[in-house]
């Protein structure tokens, strides 16, 4: 229906006071321009969290796609050098419970990182639902309030922080066709490229600058960061916050990931994800949960831009990297 027939049918409503015409004709304004549904994660269990404009067609914005990169394990695989500047960080504030000491291992790393997004989630996460209890710190007590708590979480996220970036400086090597992908991505006007971490500015900015170099990273369109939004993977919020500043329907968004977190927060936005996994996230059942793709590596796999969008620009629906990915 048009809203012309709706406005005047309204007008002949003479039992509808004036108060009431209004409000029900900036209803039906609201409605007939904007239509906001909420987009449905194609082909997963996972429903978006949050309403977004699905109406949105490609000639409504600059951008007729976007790619979207996770950075830790998907730009470089850096999941091993987080562990060691925690336990680094866990050592210099002489963390005990019971006599031992917080050290997180390799196994117990992988659970973690595909269980809880962002530094202090995965902190919180253990102190609160694995030990039971926070840490002492050398001959402090352990925090008995939320605050002393939180305080304890900050004081270690920020020396960690400083510890990380020391290895990124001295170890991070870009996985192998990432920076090919993300330049072809780059040099083409209709595509959007953006990075979304749920790691803290400071943390990710080293990698960036490190791997991607200053003049590629100013080129990026997007680039969402863990202090930037207030709920950090699996929550979706950050791909759909990444959604509404390009102006695009999150249909038209691929995400590389590499995880299960990761996984769940782009599904629930309503993107396409492609897995990138790792040797911490292999085992992962990612097509269960949505998945669109998954390749061990993109270099090695031969990934280019058209085998993932080319399919897109025939079909939005259709399957991406055919051929290419893992089964």
């Amino acid at each position: 229906f048009k809203i012309r027939t709706l406005l005047m049918r309204l007008n002949k409503m003479t039992m509808m006071n004036v108060g009431c015409q209004f409000v029900v004709t900036i209803c039906i304004f609201c409605i007939v321009t904007h239509g906001f549904v909420g987009p449905i994660a194609r082909g997963s269990n996972i429903r978006p969290s949050f309403l977004v404009p699905s109406s949105l067609k490609a000639g409504d914005c600059e951008f007729d796609y976007a790619l979207i990169f996770d950075c830790d394990g998907v730009i470089i695989e850096t999941e091993e050098l987080h562990r060691l500047a925690y336990n680094a960080a866990f050592q210099a504030a002489d963390l005990q419970i019971d006599q031992k000491p917080v050290e997180w291992t390799v196994e117990y790393y992988d659970v973690l990182q595909n269980t809880v997004g962002g530094g202090k989630g995965k902190m919180f996460y253990h102190f609160r639902n694995v030990t039971g209890a926070f840490p002492m710190s050398g001959i402090k007590a352990a925090p008995t309030t939320p605050e002393e708590e939180q305080a304890l979480v900050d004081d270690l996220q920020a020396h960690k922080t400083e510890l990380y970036k020391d290895l990124i400086k001295a170890k991070a090597v870009p996985r192998p066709g990432v920076i090919e992908l993300m330049d072809e991505a780059i040099a083409d006007p209709k595509i959007a490229v953006g990075v979304c971490s749920a790691s803290t500015k400071a943390a990710v900015t080293k990698v960036l600058d490190v791997t991607l170099g200053e003049e590629r990273r100013n080129k990026l369109n997007v680039c969402i960061l863990g202090d930037d939004v207030s709920k950090l993977k699996p929550d979706p919020l950050i791909y759909v916050t990444a959604a509404k500043r390009l102006n695009i329907d999150p249909n038209r968004c691929v995400v590389i990931e590499d995880s299960i977190v990761g996984l769940k927060a782009a599904k629930g936005a309503g993107m396409k994800c492609l897995i990138t996994y790792t040797s911490s996230t292999e085992r992962e059942d990612f097509y269960s949960l949505g998945a669109d793709a998954k390749v061990s590596e993109l270099g090695s796999r031969g990934v280019k831009l058209d085998s993932i969008f080319g399919p897109l620009r025939e079909n939005i629906n259709a399957e991406i990297l055919v051929g290419l990915k893992d089964n």
